[in-house]
């Protein structure tokens, strides 16, 4: 999304770059409108670098592109943080007398105000009229908290935190279409022990999965995620209060999890990277170079259970289930393979995407295509393993 951020003159201004840096990181095309007072808190190089666009306060740059109007005419989302009292008084009466003040009055986009003030400032009676006045024009007002101000205050006033006004923010402008839904997701790769040292395993990140639980859940789902092995920081990702997480490590806890997390699901996306094959024994003690009969180690190994044909058959009635498909292949072959595995798995869905060494696992972007019961392409997607997670989920929407 084209997204708007505008930064006011309040010492909560430093909490907007985190804001910013949030929206980038999801994948959305950021334009940040500081006021002049707002740069005497942040400097305009945070502003730019934070972005990865250039920024200006005045109406009288960039003239020939009308920029005082055309932000807001291409903004799909304007969002104020920190929201002073200054600002909203300006913006009840309409006024605009900067980029900001004339970029809010030529949006139709949703707008979406995140107050920050002192508590006798926010319970003013002309505060609260024009907050009043605000959200009866449709203005989204997130916050303001209740805690810790400057100077030692404390009481309602303080600014939202960045990660709590984007999830609101962002969540204005989604499709609710999956309301009212349970949802089951598994995700990460799994780990067949060897012995207490070594596994078998996938590279999986697990950020596909955490993408797409949080975009289920931001859509207006109750989301289980069961997260086998994940990187660092990929569960925070997926911090939702509709999202429920579940633990699992080798393939057979998966499988447990993902059953019970099904029995009353609508729909079962399993993003998982499963081990094909786990040690038909595990050793109690590490396998060490001394104790092997002759160099070298053979290493018998069984199938695992395949978790997703499990689920296909103990399916209920109108569930939707949403299988993954990691090859190596590309073009026409990718597909084939894709094919071929939907028709075994016997799924509704397919998401099929090619991984490499640089491609697919341990990186933020993905490109997949999806597969309906049949063969038909019905969705490609390209981009944020957010926006991908989207193109899933609107796929599955059809589907339904």
């Amino acid at each position: 999304m084209f997204i708007v951020v505008g930064v006011t003159g309040g010492i909560a201004a430093y909490k907007a770059v985190n804001i910013v840096r949030l929206l980038v990181k999801a994948g959305h095309d950021v334009h940040v409108v500081p006021t002049d007072d707002a740069l005497r808190f942040v400097g305009l190089p945070t502003w730019e670098a934070t972005s990865r666009n250039p920024v200006t306060t005045s109406v009288h740059d960039d003239v020939p592109r009308v920029r005082h109007v055309a932000l807001g005419q291409a903004a799909d989302l304007v969002l104020i943080a920190p929201a002073t009292a200054n600002t909203l008084a300006k913006m009840a009466a309409g006024l605009a007398d900067d980029l900001l003040g004339t970029t809010l009055l030529a949006t139709t986009a949703p707008v979406v105000v995140a107050p920050a003030m002192h508590t006798e400032m926010w319970r003013h009676p002309a505060t609260r009229q024009n907050i009043a006045t605000l959200a009866a024009r449709g203005v989204h007002v997130a916050g303001p908290a209740d805690g810790e101000l400057t100077g030692g205050d404390s009481g309602p006033g303080r600014m939202l935190e960045p990660d709590d006004i984007v999830a609101r923010a962002l969540a204005i402008c989604r499709p609710h279409d999956l309301a009212g839904l349970h949802v089951a997701i598994s995700t990460g790769g799994t780990r067949e022990p060897i012995d207490p040292v070594r596994f078998i395993g996938n590279r999986s990140s697990g950020r596909q999965g955490a993408a797409l639980a949080r975009a289920a859940a931001e859509r207006g789902a109750d989301v289980v995620l069961v997260a086998a092995h994940v990187d660092d920081g990929v569960l925070a990702e997926a911090s939702h209060p509709h999202i429920t997480v579940v633990r699992a490590s080798t393939a057979a806890e998966l499988k447990t999890a993902m059953t019970d997390a099904a029995a009353d699901a609508d729909a079962v996306v399993m993003a998982a990277a499963v081990a094909d094959y786990r040690p038909a024994s595990t050793s109690d003690a590490k396998l060490t170079k001394e104790a092997a009969e002759r160099p070298g180690r053979t290493l018998d190994l069984v199938e695992t259970e395949d978790v997703l044909a499990s689920l296909v058959r103990g399916r209920r009635a109108a569930q939707t289930i949403v299988g993954f498909a990691a090859e190596t292949s590309h073009g026409d072959e990718l597909l084939e393979r894709g094919r071929r595995k939907l028709e075994r798995k016997g799924c509704d869905l397919l998401v099929v995407n090619e991984v490499g060494w640089q491609t697919g696992f341990e990186a933020a972007t993905n490109s997949v295509v999806v597969l309906a019961a049949g063969g038909d392409v019905v969705a490609e997607a390209s981009g944020t393993k957010r926006e991908v997670a989207d193109a899933v989920w609107d796929a599955v929407v059809a589907a339904r």
